[in-house]
């Protein structure tokens, strides 16, 4: 029995001993998650050879769980405080279980109390999907939190085999391919090797980097990368007869709210009457399908730029049924990461040291990723049916001056080191935007997260004339006139907010998505 005892003593001495010294040369850490994704993490952290980690501890939100151990760690409650208190007991690093990322992601104050103290948040990407596997879950697998993990909603998933399907042996036109979408459609279109990918931008330099990339990824695939401008009918026209394109991604449009007021004809140029000649081309050469990419500023539109892409929708709508072609629009939010967003802005803001400048305590926005973006549109092309207008459900509009704060916390600095100021709306701009019509009426889709809408029939022969009419006021960069022709074709194209205002409102409505029953298959 002494022998045993003895034994035993020698072996607890030992294994505290190597805990004390892997904890001066590992970073300790805390998991959040007691359960099967929880465990199989810190598994996971015991048999990594280097020992990057030492686990500290585990968080629970279950009280069953108050005063417990597992494997050997001590278990704290998810309660006000928790983050402070673990700061003092050394902990470094916070690890969330899969099976707890979207707790995490809607505990605001959690998230908060986390980053506030310092604690580096480390969790599965939205991208990546574990199979409840221990054998497939590593700690290699997670990365430090970054804001696209933050999103309130759970992760968008489409059909990839079905979109596979689809383009697989075809030939797949893209406008815009040098765009931040159109650059990842390029991207997730290649791993589906189509027969060929004809490429267009008006943009030099993007499209020669779009160039470089096809011939060192993809040097098995047929591409044309072609530098011109969408609304330039009869080179498009050219395009079409030579590559005879099966399916069309239209990415290029023009999208800078501010700049386009101030630029009202490149607006019509580009996203009206380009989007026309493309579409144009499309039904004469009868393509398959036309998907083109709109967006959540077409609803209810402010600005030139939302109303312009208004307009380039109802010709979309207004094109199905006139012959082979299949058309159909995708609408959605901000686009975390994409040229000229908010983010790039607020990141170099901090790396200069601030502030980071919002224009309204009230300014929400939807947002997604682009690869999130460019499955979406990629999953229209197969679910179209004619006439769509299809909407993602982006979850819960978010406070920018809230992403801002984020960002800040997710740099390790705080609002003293970089401040927040107000700088105004700006032209064009609306305090929130919205998704849908109410007069769409959303249909449910087969896919839980993807809406679809249809409106009153659109007289093309009329909306022509009346583009037309528009299109006169190309050159004159009046704002004033543009508007007042653009307000004909889209009456419900409100006046814009005024510029430079920072007055915080008592509440902000959100027109509601009326959501009707399942669309039949």
């Amino acid at each position: 029995a002494i022998s045993t005892l003895l034994l035993w003593v020698e072996r607890v001495v030992v294994k505290r001993l190597y805990d004390s010294f892997r904890s001066d040369n590992a970073v300790p850490v805390a998991i959040y998650g007691t359960k099967t994704g929880g465990i199989s993490l810190a598994k996971s952290i015991n048999v990594d050879k280097e020992k990057p980690y030492y686990l500290n501890s585990f968080i629970s939100d279950g009280m069953e769980m108050k005063g417990a151990y597992l494997m050997g760690k001590p278990v704290y409650l998810n309660v006000p405080g928790l983050a402070e208190s673990l700061k003092e007991k050394g902990v470094k690093v916070l690890l969330v279980s899969p099976l707890k990322n979207d707790v995490f992601r809607d505990n605001q104050q959690m998230v908060d109390e986390f980053l506030s103290a310092g604690i580096k948040v480390m969790m599965m990407p939205q991208a990546e999907e574990w199979d409840g596997r221990e054998s497939t879950l590593s700690h290699n697998r997670l990365h430090e939190v970054a804001i696209e993990d933050l999103l309130p909603r759970e992760k968008i998933e489409v059909d990839m085999d079905a979109i596979g399907a689809l383009l697989s042996g075809k030939r797949i036109l893209i406008t815009g391919a040098a765009g931040s979408i159109g650059s990842e459609m390029v991207r997730q279109v290649a791993k589906y090797h189509p027969a060929e990918m004809i490429l267009i931008d008006q943009a030099e330099t993007p499209m020669h980097d779009i160039r470089l990339m096809m011939q060192r990824q993809y040097p098995d695939i047929k591409n044309e990368t072609i530098v011109t401008s969408i609304a330039n009918g009869k080179h498009m026209e050219s395009i079409f007869r030579e590559h005879r394109p099966e399916y069309v991604f239209h990415a290029a449009a023009y999208k800078h709210v501010p700049l386009l007021e101030f630029n009202p004809g490149e607006a019509i140029r580009n996203n009206v009457e380009g989007t026309a000649a493309v579409a144009d081309c499309a039904l004469r050469r009868d393509v398959a399908a036309f998907v083109m990419i709109s967006t959540d500023k077409a609803v209810n539109p402010t600005s030139i730029m939302g109303t312009s892409k208004r307009i380039a929708e109802l010709y979309i709508q207004g094109m199905s049924g006139k012959g082979k072609t299949r058309f159909c629009a995708v609408r959605f939010g901000n686009v975390l990461g994409s040229t000229g967003s908010v983010l790039p802005l607020f990141r170099q803001q901090i790396r200069q040291g601030g502030p980071l400048t919002v224009t309204h305590a009230d300014m929400v926005r939807y947002f997604m990723t682009i690869p999130e973006a460019s499955q979406l549109v990629m999953q229209a092309a197969a679910m179209a049916q004619n006439g769509e207008i299809f909407v993602l459900d982006m979850g819960k509009p978010v406070k920018i001056v809230d992403l801002a704060r984020d960002l800040i916390r997710l740099s390790g600095k705080t609002e003293r080191d970089i401040p927040i100021v107000f700088s105004g709306v700006r032209p064009g701009e609306k305090l929130f935007e919205e998704i849908g019509f109410n007069e769409e009426c959303m249909d449910r889709t087969r896919h839980p997260k993807i809406y679809v809408g249809k409106i009153h029939h659109v007289d093309l022969e009329q909306l022509k004339s009346d583009i037309a009419d528009l299109s006169k006021l190309r050159d004159s960069q009046d704002n004033a006139r543009v508007r007042e022709a653009m307000h004909k074709i889209v009456p419900e194209m409100l006046a814009p907010e005024p510029i430079g205002s920072t007055e915080i409102t008592p509440s902000i409505e959100m027109t509601p998505l009326t959501i009707v029953a399942p669309a039949e298959e």
